[in-house]
């Protein structure tokens, strides 16, 4: 699997993904975000979008995440996050994102991503990149509590059974 920076922000980048495949495929034709990749034999796996925190110029936040409907599961949101994270820290001083389930959470975790405890958006749990911080298991337990009380789909709810069970999980590698 081959990652990378498809264009940053000032490269004003588009991506055409198949919505059949993708969730969130037009928030990626749009050119004001900077876009990451991760591709094999030339196809895409999966995609991030990211741009400035309009609140803060040392800021970056990754917008939107999606990964091919066929390959889910596999571990790919997870390594593209860390990359494009690992990446965006050589320009800015933060990386944050915000989710709304179970699912991404523990990706995001698992990319190094931490819970900042504090809420946005519908809904929406902000976290900061921070894989060197130590990974608390009760501030990871809170973030979960969030969704405990949402009507999740099956998989969702399984997520956060598990999640729940086995705590902060071990942070990948950072793609090369």
């Amino acid at each position: 699997m081959d990652f990378e920076i498809d264009g940053w922000e000032a490269d004003e980048p588009t991506l055409e993904l198949d919505h059949r495949e993708f969730a969130y495929a037009g928030k990626f034709v749009v050119s004001n975000t900077g876009k990451a990749v991760v591709r094999e034999n030339e196809a895409i796996l999966g995609a991030v979008a990211f741009s400035r925190d309009y609140s803060d110029e040392t800021a970056v936040r990754l917008r939107y995440v999606t990964v091919r409907d066929d390959r889910r599961g596999e571990g790919i949101g997870a390594r593209l996050l860390r990359f494009c994270a690992h990446r965006l820290q050589e320009r800015y001083e933060t990386v944050g994102i915000a989710v709304n389930n179970p699912v991404a959470y523990r990706a995001c975790y698992r990319a190094g991503f931490q819970s900042t405890g504090e809420q946005t958006g519908i809904a929406e749990l902000e976290l900061v990149y921070d894989p060197e911080r130590d990974r608390d298991r009760s501030r990871y337990e809170a973030g979960l509590d969030v969704f405990e009380s949402r009507d999740l789909p099956d998989t969702q709810r399984a997520c956060l059974d598990s999640s729940r069970a086995s705590g902060p999980p071990a942070v990948v590698d950072v793609p090369e």
